[in-house]
């Protein structure tokens, strides 16, 4: 069974790895290509787009892939959407991988906010933030003068940027006192993200609550599928070997 995984995430590296142990699958994991020096599954992989939904539909069938897994960002839904066409074209079988997103618990003082848009016009004046967004967001903040940004991405933001604001180049995971120094050492009094979910890169949440720092939390895209949907790596295996043996 040749599968294609969409990926990007932990859990599509972690999923690559644990597919390549498993006897009677073939995998090829795709990477956007967004990141100059990304971290590399293992097995093969691919870089790059693919230029639309009609164009994706061609790759599947020209490789004969018979099963997609998207287990991209939760807020990449771009291709999850091209996913969701292409294997309607052409009668693949999709699996949503997706990791839960954050709930808010004791001592945590979020305010919910449904774009980047909003989370710039919501961002109190004279406060130093902490953006961590990832880079290609950045420019939507590019406009807010009266405050301070700490960016911290893998590469540097294309287009505009905070016209105040230090940037940090640097990939995690980052633990909780890591992130709590890094708050202390800026002076950090609101934090800016969006609700990825995940083990990652929550411990900056952690070090936001224990400080009681206030968090703009930017929910993610809505999204409605008819795949069958996973959560965790194990039922993403599970999902596949069941297919694998319904094959026989």
């Amino acid at each position: 069974m040749k599968v294609l995984i969409l990926g990007g995430t932990s859990e599509s590296r972690n999923l690559a790895a644990a597919v390549n142990e498993e006897p009677g699958i073939e995998a090829v994991t795709s990477l956007a290509g967004r990141v100059a020096d990304p971290v590399l599954p293992v097995g093969q992989t691919r870089i790059g787009g693919f230029g639309g939904p009609s164009k994706l539909a061609q790759w599947l069938l020209q490789n004969s892939i018979d099963v997609v897994v998207d287990a991209t960002h939760p807020f990449a839904a771009t291709i999850g959407t091209h996913a969701e066409l292409a294997t309607r074209l052409t009668g693949t079988a999709l699996l949503v991988l997706t990791r839960p997103p954050w709930k808010a618990g004791e001592g945590d003082r979020w305010t919910s906010v449904a774009s980047m848009p909003e989370a710039a016009a919501s961002v109190t004046p004279g406060s130093r933030a902490f953006l961590t967004i990832g880079r290609q967001g950045v420019h939507h903040f590019s406009h807010v003068e009266h405050s301070w940004f700490l960016v911290r991405a893998i590469d540097r933001p294309a287009g505009p940027v905070p016209p105040r604001m230090t940037l940090v180049l640097d990939r995690g995971p980052f633990d909780e006192r890591h992130e709590a120094t890094l708050l202390a050492e800026h002076r950090i009094d609101l934090v800016i993200t969006k609700n990825s979910g995940g083990d990652m890169t929550r411990a900056k949440l952690d070090a936001a609550r224990a400080t009681s720092i206030p968090v703009l939390m930017v929910d993610r895209p809505a999204r409605s599928t008819a795949a069958s949907t996973v959560d965790t790596v194990d039922a993403a295996v599970d999902w596949l070997r069941n297919r694998l043996l319904a094959a026989f």
